[in-house]
């Protein structure tokens, strides 16, 4: 009888009757008592660290089309100017590619470890 009620204890008590998944449930275990509580969520400091570098790495992104842009209109045909100019912008592009899965992952490895309240 005691399993019985320790086996419904456990299921109605448990991380996902009250809407946590089990990684956020292991993420507040392991969270510690002397951690900040605004490390996480939408104000928290990993959200507003990637939200800036996010801006940083877009007005790169723009600055560097603009330079790869003109070197090519500046270039007068010369092939290795153009090749140059035309690396500028697929790098600058490439960056941006990348720097939005990384902010992607990093979105959603905040979002699995945030509890939603």
């Amino acid at each position: 009888m005691a399993t019985i009620g320790s086996f419904f204890a456990s299921y109605f008590f448990s991380p996902l009757a009250f809407g946590i998944s089990p990684i956020q449930a292991g993420a507040l275990a392991a969270q510690g008592g002397n951690l900040p509580a605004n490390l996480f969520g939408a104000a928290g400091i990993f959200t507003t660290i990637s939200n800036i570098m996010m801006f940083i790495i877009g007005a790169l992104s723009v600055l560097m089309l603009i330079i790869g842009g003109l070197r090519y209109v500046i270039s007068g045909g010369d092939a290795s100017a153009v090749t140059k100019a035309k690396n500028t912008i697929l790098y600058a592009i490439v960056g941006l590619i990348v720097a939005l899965l990384a902010y992607a992952a990093i979105n959603f490895v905040l979002v699995t470890l945030t509890p939603s309240l």
